[in-house]
């Protein structure tokens, strides 16, 4: 900052460091609105302008976790926006994470480790112990960075869930965070969207926004200028721009499992894989370098559906309740299907919980998933599991068919048995296989990615990939949503709002 009090941008090397952090936070009105990908970009769009920049979200509710430095769960959309930001990912960044185990209940994640479970009607007893670790990581990232890019949660205008908001206003008033609005035209009824929320916010909260941004435009944006001029008259907030609808959007991972819905329509595809969509599956982004790979085509089967017989390989996800999940997928006759597919040559892969699903039985005898429970498994590999307290999270790296595999573990439980081991770091064995080779599981998240391991792999059943790495894809989608939010937004005016 200059002596004027102005913002200082350039190069990484030449830029002047800020005295103190600013910060700005991203709230929508409403969820899936664009709000991770929006701060994604500008995690990189202002570090491409030299500043240190962090991303923050106060509170996440996914189970599509990624693993922070030195070990700890946040959102995945938190571990992409530290990337954007080409920052070290940090628990931090999601002090409290809500890993949904039902329909009511969550464990919940604080600074990165397990914390406790509640069930939504008592979860408001939480808030105060719960909002003292959002404050304290805030403060820390607040301490390194030049700019701190705040994501809100669904969105402020839910007043019927204010006095146990901590991810919103909840969060923006106390620690004197300016907001910017964002809605989303794709979804239709935006001008009311925005400006019901403005009627909505108490006028201390509406006094925070400062501005709206309009996401996912299609066409002509000249064409929205009236709508503009009505949310500004109704509001008082100038928009920062219109942000077009952007392909490039694609090629990042989704956080939430809605997006999985709509890739239940086949596309062609040389290799099909089949996916039985679980209640509650997590880490659904491992499928993303596979959906990338030309010639593979990833059918995710909705309940209801059975899993097509012209598949070579089915995989059976991560899910963040195992047990509830296997009586989910025999309920569903699904079991059927995957033994008929074995039967007749085809390959299983099993991830994570999946992988837990594959062998002779599942055991919970602490109840660390809700209740204490026995379920047998699908009995297509000689290994059973037993679930335990502590929870294994952290990076690994392994080998399996000649290529060396770079991911993650986040589990809790053992699997042992009599299988061949498949993947293995050391004495640790992270996965097994059958005999023939075509029954597979592992405690390996994020494994295809790397272009080696993948190509490894797909050519083991019998197809070939070019070897690519998956994350230079992304680093690539990054760039080009940064370049589109440069053109389509003022970031200027977005930075002298910060505070």
């Amino acid at each position: 900052m200059d002596r004027g009090g102005r913002a200082v941008f350039g190069s990484s090397q030449g830029t002047e460091r800020l005295v103190s952090a600013r910060a700005l936070m991203l709230q929508g009105t409403g969820s899936d609105v664009g709000k991770s990908v929006l701060t994604a970009g500008l995690c990189r769009a202002f570090a491409n302008r030299g500043l240190k920049v962090l991303p923050f979200k106060a509170q996440n509710m996914s189970n599509n976790a990624a693993v922070a430095e030195g070990g700890g769960e946040i959102g995945r959309a938190q571990h992409l926006q530290a990337l954007a930001a080409r920052a070290v990912p940090s628990v931090h960044m999601n002090p409290v994470l809500l890993k949904p185990e039902s329909d009511t209940g969550a464990q919940i994640i604080v600074q990165g480790k397990p914390w406790g479970r509640a069930e939504a009607d008592t979860y408001q007893k939480h808030k105060a112990e719960l909002f003292a670790y959002v404050m304290e990581s805030f403060g820390r990232l607040k301490a390194e960075a030049d700019l701190v890019l705040v994501e809100g949660a669904g969105s402020p205008a839910e007043v019927n869930l204010r006095a146990t908001d901590i991810a919103n206003m909840g969060f923006a008033l106390p620690a004197d965070v300016p907001v910017v609005l964002v809605g989303d035209i794709n979804r239709g009824g935006v001008i009311a969207a925005i400006t019901g929320t403005h009627q909505l916010l108490p006028e201390a909260e509406r006094a925070l926004v400062c501005g709206v941004i309009i996401n996912q435009f299609r066409g002509d944006v000249r064409l929205f200028d009236g709508g503009l001029k009505i949310i500004e008259e109704m509001t008082h907030w100038p928009c920062f721009g219109v942000v077009p609808f952007l392909r490039s959007i694609k090629d990042l991972p989704a956080e939430d499992a809605v997006v999985l819905e709509k890739h239940t329509q086949k596309q062609k595809g040389t290799l099909r894989i089949a996916v039985p969509l679980l209640p509650r599956i997590a880490n659904f982004d491992d499928l993303d370098p596979l959906r990338a790979e030309e010639g593979v085509e990833v059918v995710i089967v909705p309940p209801g559906q059975p899993l097509p017989r012209d598949a070579h390989l089915i995989i059976i996800p991560g899910s963040k309740a195992t047990i509830a999940d296997l009586r989910f997928l025999k309920a569903e006759g699904w079991h059927h299907d995957i033994h008929a597919h074995v039967r007749a040559g085809g390959f299983v892969l099993g991830l994570c919980g999946g992988y837990q699903m594959l062998g002779q039985h599942v055991a919970d005898p602490l109840g660390v998933e809700g209740t204490r429970a026995d379920e047998e498994g699908l009995g297509l590999l000689e290994v059973s599991t037993f679930l335990q307290a502590q929870k294994s999270v952290q990076t690994v790296t392994a080998e399996a068919f000649g290529a060396r595999v770079e991911g993650y573990e986040i589990h809790t439980g053992i699997t042992k048995g009599e299988a061949i081991s498949l993947t293995a770091a050391g004495e640790h064995v992270l996965g097994h296989r059958s005999k023939n080779g075509r029954v597979m599981g592992t405690y390996i998240h994020g494994l295809f990615a790397k272009g080696a391991f993948r190509k490894a792999f797909l050519g083991h059943i019998g197809h070939d990939s070019c070897g690519s790495d998956f994350d230079e894809k992304v680093d690539d989608a990054l760039d080009a949503l940064a370049d589109a939010l440069e053109k389509h937004l003022d970031l200027d005016a977005l930075y002298a709002a910060s505070r």
